[in-house]
Protein backbone atom coordinates (compact mmCIF):
# COMPACT_ATOMS: atom_id res chain seq x y z
CA UNK A 1 0.00 0.00 0.00
CA UNK A 2 2.95 2.38 0.51
CA UNK A 3 4.52 2.54 -2.38
CA UNK A 4 1.36 2.65 -4.77
CA UNK A 5 1.11 6.51 -4.54
CA UNK A 6 4.76 6.99 -5.73
CA UNK A 7 4.32 4.88 -8.50
CA UNK A 8 0.80 6.61 -9.71
CA UNK A 9 2.64 10.18 -9.41
CA UNK A 10 5.12 8.96 -11.06
CA UNK A 11 2.93 7.59 -14.03
CA UNK A 12 0.80 10.42 -14.12
CA UNK A 13 4.47 12.32 -14.49
CA UNK A 14 5.34 10.78 -17.22
CA UNK A 15 1.93 11.28 -19.09
CA UNK A 16 1.66 14.83 -18.44
CA UNK A 17 5.33 14.73 -19.91
CA UNK A 18 4.56 12.74 -22.76
CA UNK A 19 1.53 15.04 -23.52
CA UNK A 20 3.57 18.26 -23.23
CA UNK A 21 6.24 16.55 -25.82
CA UNK A 22 3.32 15.41 -28.36
CA UNK A 23 2.09 19.04 -28.69
CA UNK A 24 5.26 20.89 -28.79
CA UNK A 25 5.94 18.16 -31.86
CA UNK A 26 2.50 18.82 -33.14
CA UNK A 27 2.55 22.18 -33.05
CA UNK A 28 5.48 22.81 -35.01
CA UNK A 29 4.51 20.20 -37.86
CA UNK A 30 0.99 21.81 -37.99
CA UNK A 31 2.25 25.20 -38.32
CA UNK A 32 4.78 24.10 -41.11
CA UNK A 33 2.67 21.91 -43.04
CA UNK A 34 -0.62 22.83 -42.26
CA UNK A 35 -3.60 20.73 -41.18
CA UNK A 36 -4.12 19.08 -44.19
CA UNK A 37 -0.27 18.41 -45.17
CA UNK A 38 0.49 17.54 -41.19
CA UNK A 39 1.61 14.24 -40.77
CA UNK A 40 0.68 11.79 -37.51
CA UNK A 41 3.98 9.68 -38.52
CA UNK A 42 6.03 12.65 -38.75
CA UNK A 43 4.86 13.90 -35.00
CA UNK A 44 5.48 10.78 -33.63
CA UNK A 45 8.87 10.44 -35.14
CA UNK A 46 10.00 14.17 -33.23
CA UNK A 47 9.03 12.38 -29.90
CA UNK A 48 9.83 9.02 -28.29
CA UNK A 49 6.53 7.79 -28.04
CA UNK A 50 4.44 6.71 -31.43
CA UNK A 51 1.20 7.16 -33.53
CA UNK A 52 -0.78 4.66 -31.25
CA UNK A 53 0.14 7.02 -27.79
CA UNK A 54 -0.67 9.92 -29.66
CA UNK A 55 -4.41 8.94 -30.80
CA UNK A 56 -4.64 7.47 -27.44
CA UNK A 57 -4.39 10.74 -25.77
CA UNK A 58 -5.59 13.02 -28.49
CA UNK A 59 -8.07 10.69 -30.08
CA UNK A 60 -7.70 12.05 -34.04
CA UNK A 61 -6.00 14.59 -35.89
CA UNK A 62 -8.94 17.06 -35.14
CA UNK A 63 -8.31 16.54 -31.58
CA UNK A 64 -4.47 17.21 -31.52
CA UNK A 65 -4.94 20.30 -33.72
CA UNK A 66 -7.58 21.55 -31.52
CA UNK A 67 -5.67 21.35 -28.42
CA UNK A 68 -2.84 22.85 -29.64
CA UNK A 69 -4.90 25.88 -30.47
CA UNK A 70 -6.37 25.93 -27.08
CA UNK A 71 -2.78 25.85 -25.70
CA UNK A 72 -1.57 28.56 -28.49
CA UNK A 73 -4.52 30.81 -26.89
CA UNK A 74 -3.88 29.83 -23.59
CA UNK A 75 -0.28 31.49 -24.03
CA UNK A 76 -1.59 34.78 -24.85
CA UNK A 77 -4.29 34.58 -22.35
CA UNK A 78 -2.03 34.10 -19.45
CA UNK A 79 0.18 37.15 -20.84
CA UNK A 80 -2.81 39.56 -20.69
CA UNK A 81 -3.65 38.65 -16.81
CA UNK A 82 -0.42 39.40 -16.29
CA UNK A 83 -0.86 42.87 -17.00
CA UNK A 84 -2.49 43.92 -13.69
CA UNK A 85 -3.99 46.32 -15.32
CA UNK A 86 -6.37 47.03 -12.77
CA UNK A 87 -3.23 49.01 -11.09
CA UNK A 88 -2.36 51.36 -14.10
CA UNK A 89 -3.33 54.64 -15.61
CA UNK A 90 -6.29 53.02 -17.99
CA UNK A 91 -5.26 54.91 -20.83
CA UNK A 92 -1.35 53.63 -20.04
CA UNK A 93 -2.89 50.09 -19.25
CA UNK A 94 -4.38 49.90 -22.64
CA UNK A 95 -1.04 51.26 -24.68
CA UNK A 96 1.14 48.29 -22.40
CA UNK A 97 -1.74 45.91 -23.65
CA UNK A 98 -0.67 46.74 -27.34
CA UNK A 99 2.43 46.65 -27.30
CA UNK A 100 2.66 43.15 -25.37
CA UNK A 101 0.14 41.57 -27.99
CA UNK A 102 2.88 42.66 -30.27
CA UNK A 103 5.51 41.18 -28.39
CA UNK A 104 3.94 38.30 -28.33
CA UNK A 105 2.99 37.75 -31.89
CA UNK A 106 6.49 38.62 -32.90
CA UNK A 107 7.95 35.94 -30.63
CA UNK A 108 5.58 33.26 -31.37
CA UNK A 109 5.31 33.26 -35.19
CA UNK A 110 3.77 29.80 -35.38
CA UNK A 111 0.75 30.86 -33.37
CA UNK A 112 -0.27 33.74 -36.45
CA UNK A 113 0.63 30.72 -38.48
CA UNK A 114 -1.55 28.15 -36.73
CA UNK A 115 -4.51 31.09 -36.19
CA UNK A 116 -4.03 31.74 -40.27
CA UNK A 117 -4.57 27.96 -40.57
CA UNK A 118 -7.42 27.53 -38.53
CA UNK A 119 -9.03 30.07 -40.96
CA UNK A 120 -8.70 28.77 -43.59
CA UNK A 121 -10.68 25.73 -41.97
CA UNK A 122 -13.38 28.77 -41.24
CA UNK A 123 -12.72 27.99 -37.61
CA UNK A 124 -14.45 24.56 -36.78
CA UNK A 125 -11.47 22.83 -34.64
CA UNK A 126 -11.85 26.17 -32.61
CA UNK A 127 -15.84 26.23 -32.54
CA UNK A 128 -15.50 22.88 -31.24
CA UNK A 129 -13.53 23.29 -28.09
CA UNK A 130 -14.78 22.40 -24.54
CA UNK A 131 -12.62 25.49 -23.38
CA UNK A 132 -13.96 28.37 -25.78
CA UNK A 133 -15.64 30.38 -23.43
CA UNK A 134 -12.30 30.21 -21.22
CA UNK A 135 -9.92 31.64 -24.32
CA UNK A 136 -12.01 34.20 -25.16
CA UNK A 137 -13.05 36.05 -21.75
CA UNK A 138 -9.89 37.24 -20.77
CA UNK A 139 -8.99 38.81 -23.42
CA UNK A 140 -12.30 41.03 -23.77
CA UNK A 141 -12.72 41.07 -19.40
CA UNK A 142 -9.30 43.12 -19.69
CA UNK A 143 -10.05 45.38 -22.46
CA UNK A 144 -13.73 46.11 -20.70
CA UNK A 145 -11.86 46.89 -17.23
CA UNK A 146 -9.63 49.21 -18.92
CA UNK A 147 -12.23 50.61 -21.02
CA UNK A 148 -14.99 51.27 -17.98
CA UNK A 149 -12.17 53.10 -15.82
CA UNK A 150 -11.21 55.20 -18.71
CA UNK A 151 -14.26 56.63 -19.02
CA UNK A 152 -15.59 56.79 -15.21
CA UNK A 153 -12.58 58.90 -15.35
CA UNK A 154 -12.81 60.90 -18.26
CA UNK A 155 -9.96 59.62 -20.10
CA UNK A 156 -11.35 57.49 -22.82
CA UNK A 157 -14.19 59.25 -25.25
CA UNK A 158 -13.96 56.90 -27.89
CA UNK A 159 -17.18 54.79 -28.60
CA UNK A 160 -15.83 51.22 -28.77
CA UNK A 161 -15.89 47.89 -27.14
CA UNK A 162 -13.97 45.62 -26.20
CA UNK A 163 -14.40 43.30 -29.24
CA UNK A 164 -13.93 46.29 -31.39
CA UNK A 165 -10.48 47.13 -29.34
CA UNK A 166 -9.31 43.74 -29.56
CA UNK A 167 -9.44 43.46 -33.62
CA UNK A 168 -8.01 47.13 -33.51
CA UNK A 169 -5.02 45.96 -31.44
CA UNK A 170 -4.96 42.08 -33.08
CA UNK A 171 -4.92 43.05 -36.66
CA UNK A 172 -2.01 45.28 -36.43
CA UNK A 173 -0.33 42.79 -34.41
CA UNK A 174 -0.60 39.90 -36.78
CA UNK A 175 0.14 41.79 -40.06
CA UNK A 176 3.94 42.10 -39.67
CA UNK A 177 4.17 38.77 -38.95
CA UNK A 178 1.80 37.11 -41.08
CA UNK A 179 2.60 39.37 -44.51
CA UNK A 180 6.50 39.52 -43.28
CA UNK A 181 7.61 37.56 -46.34
CA UNK A 182 5.21 38.86 -49.26
CA UNK A 183 5.99 42.02 -47.68
CA UNK A 184 9.44 41.98 -48.43
CA UNK A 185 9.40 40.73 -51.83
CA UNK A 186 7.16 43.60 -52.99
CA UNK A 187 8.86 46.85 -51.04
CA UNK A 188 11.98 44.98 -49.83
CA UNK A 189 11.19 45.93 -46.33
CA UNK A 190 11.38 43.32 -43.67
CA UNK A 191 8.60 44.35 -41.43
CA UNK A 192 10.12 42.66 -38.10
CA UNK A 193 13.50 43.98 -38.97
CA UNK A 194 14.79 45.87 -35.56
CA UNK A 195 14.82 49.52 -37.28
CA UNK A 196 11.52 49.01 -38.12
CA UNK A 197 9.89 46.61 -35.66
CA UNK A 198 10.75 49.17 -32.65
CA UNK A 199 9.05 51.74 -35.05
CA UNK A 200 6.02 49.99 -35.41
CA UNK A 201 5.38 48.51 -32.23
CA UNK A 202 5.35 52.55 -31.15
CA UNK A 203 2.95 53.74 -34.33
CA UNK A 204 0.61 50.92 -32.53
CA UNK A 205 0.57 52.11 -29.20
CA UNK A 206 0.35 56.18 -30.27
CA UNK A 207 -2.86 54.68 -32.56
CA UNK A 208 -4.42 53.05 -29.58
CA UNK A 209 -3.79 56.26 -27.41
CA UNK A 210 -4.64 58.38 -30.04
CA UNK A 211 -8.27 56.63 -30.64
CA UNK A 212 -9.14 56.47 -27.41
CA UNK A 213 -8.42 59.98 -26.19
CA UNK A 214 -9.39 61.74 -29.62
CA UNK A 215 -5.96 63.29 -29.86
CA UNK A 216 -6.23 62.00 -33.12
CA UNK A 217 -8.84 63.98 -34.58
CA UNK A 218 -6.80 66.97 -32.91
CA UNK A 219 -4.32 66.19 -34.96
CA UNK A 220 -5.48 66.47 -38.13
CA UNK A 221 -5.88 69.81 -39.63
CA UNK A 222 -7.73 71.22 -42.53
CA UNK A 223 -6.02 72.37 -45.38
CA UNK A 224 -6.88 75.83 -45.80
CA UNK A 225 -6.27 77.83 -49.02
CA UNK A 226 -3.73 80.69 -49.07
CA UNK A 227 -5.26 82.07 -52.24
Amino acid sequence: MGTAAPSDEHRSHDADRTRREILAAARAEFAEAGYAGARMDEIAARTRTSKRMIYYYFGSKEGLFTAILEGAYREIRQQELLLDADEQDPVEAMRRLAELTFDHHEAHPDFVRLVSIENVHRGRHLARSRHLTDLRTPALAVIERILRRGRENGQITADVDAIGMHAFISSFCVFPVANRHTFAALFDCDLLAPVHRDRFRTMLGDMVVNYLTGTAAQRVQPVVSQA
